[in-house]
């Protein structure tokens, strides 16, 4: 008789071909999709070649989104995003994504039903654990590592112990799954789960939709988790079916499964939060934040650039003006995404508050370019991470929130709850 298994520690055992794993087993597993952009392809490539390996493992399941540097800021990254087209074509991968068809990544690989709800996929990226969201397995990876997978199909992994996460209640208004997510950071710290797979669920998760789901999990590394995962159910099936490339499978725990820890919160207690500069973890609740003026507020990224999070930042920028101090971007996720915005009026919207609109990349959340902030300005900003200089120079700041705390700060110049404009 096999051991209970947690959801992750299942979708590990299919992958390895093993009959049970259990925390801290070596194994060796089968991937389903590799994924890198043009900071960390570029190494994945040269590490490949470096192999000798004649093809890649499979040509539609190895997959490039430049994102970060696109469209092109200088040469250096020009010639980083031309060293992934090249490959591409000398490979014949079938999922190379340029300017115009291109996403942020994690936005745009769900959204094209290139991972799916029982999937173990590796991407050259932290923020690979988004596609928990979907009940997969995904974590981030070395380039090296990468490049080891996309000839072989395989990688070797820990296998984690888990921390279970249960939200119940009724969300307030305003409070969202971002603030969910920066929440338990705040109470676990951003090593809080180092290593472990961070189970989310509770009555709030099962009735969260998939856009919020996406959002908690894209930020379980900020925790320090190897990987965020959320188990499937009909809101998941109503998003993969007729989307996914791929047949999926539905995983759940076993009820007598083991934990590590099991972490249970009333949603009702929780407000909108802010993250201080330069943790995640520095979270304060939004009546605590004081008097705090900036210069930029940024709505968008892997995080927080889906449709939904721009209809709440343009119902609050709606009839109102960005304050004249503050310079708001706004980048939506996918290309598709921005289409959508455009045509239900959120873009129209946004740029008559006096917003920026870019097409989807990474480029403000990194401090790449398209927003990159000067020595002491601060920036509210829905993207997952605050570290010094994360998005300028060493001497800004950058606070961390929902969409809807954003669009407020920017209309009243200073963090704020929506209720205060």
């Amino acid at each position: 008789m096999t051991r209970p298994m947690t959801i992750t520690e299942k979708i590990f055992a299919d992958h390895a071909g093993l009959e049970s794993v259990k925390p801290g087993d070596l194994i060796t597993a089968k991937v389903d999709l590799t994924l890198a952009n043009d900071i960390t392809g570029p190494v994945a490539v040269k590490e490949f070649k470096k192999t000798g390996a004649k093809k890649v493992f499979d040509t539609n399941r190895v997959v490039f989104v430049p994102d970060h540097f696109v469209p092109n800021k200088d040469i250096k990254s020009a010639e980083q995003v031309k060293m992934l087209r090249d490959f591409s074509r000398e490979y014949g991968l079938k999922n190379f994504f340029d300017v115009g068809k291109m996403g942020i990544e994690h936005a745009l690989l769900p959204e094209l039903g290139l991972v799916g709800p029982g999937d173990l996929v590796i991407g050259a990226d932290s923020h690979t654990c988004t596609y928990g969201a979907l009940g997969a397995f995904s974590t981030g990876v070395g380039s090296t590592d990468l490049a080891c997978a996309m000839a072989l199909g395989e990688t070797w992994f820990m296998v984690p112990e888990t921390i279970k996460v249960e939200f119940d209640g009724k969300l307030n208004k305003w409070v969202s799954a971002k603030d969910l997510i920066l929440f338990l950071i705040g109470q676990i710290g951003v090593d809080g789960a180092l290593y472990q797979a961070l189970e989310i669920g509770g009555s709030t998760i099962r009735e969260m939709p998939i856009d919020g789901r996406f959002t908690i999990c894209n930020m379980a590394i900020e925790a320090g988790a190897k990987n965020g995962i959320i188990e499937p159910d009909e809101i998941t099936e109503e998003y993969v079916k007729g989307r996914c490339q791929r047949p999926y499978k539905f995983y759940k725990s076993d009820k007598d499964a083991e934990y590590s820890k099991i972490l249970k919160y009333d949603v009702s207690e929780i407000e909108p939060q802010v993250a201080f500069p330069h943790l995640p973890e520095n979270t304060k609740p939004i009546s605590q934040v004081g008097n705090i003026k900036i210069d930029q507020s940024v709505i968008g990224s892997c995080t927080n650039g889906r449709i939904s999070d721009l209809e709440i930042a343009a119902d609050i920028l709606k009839g109102r003006k960005v304050h004249p101090d503050v310079r708001l971007i706004v980048f939506p996720g996918t290309q598709d995404i921005y289409l959508e915005a455009i045509e239900k009026g959120y873009i129209q919207t946004i740029v008559k508050a006096g917003g920026a609109v870019s097409t989807p990349t990474c480029g403000p959340c990194l401090g790449g370019h398209m927003g990159i902030l000067a020595k002491g300005e601060r920036a509210i900003s829905t993207t997952n991470r605050n570290f010094v200089g994360r998005m300028g120079d060493v001497e800004s700041e950058v606070y961390l929130s929902s969409p809807a705390i954003a669009a407020a700060s920017a209309v009243l110049g200073e963090i704020t709850s929506p209720e205060k404009i």
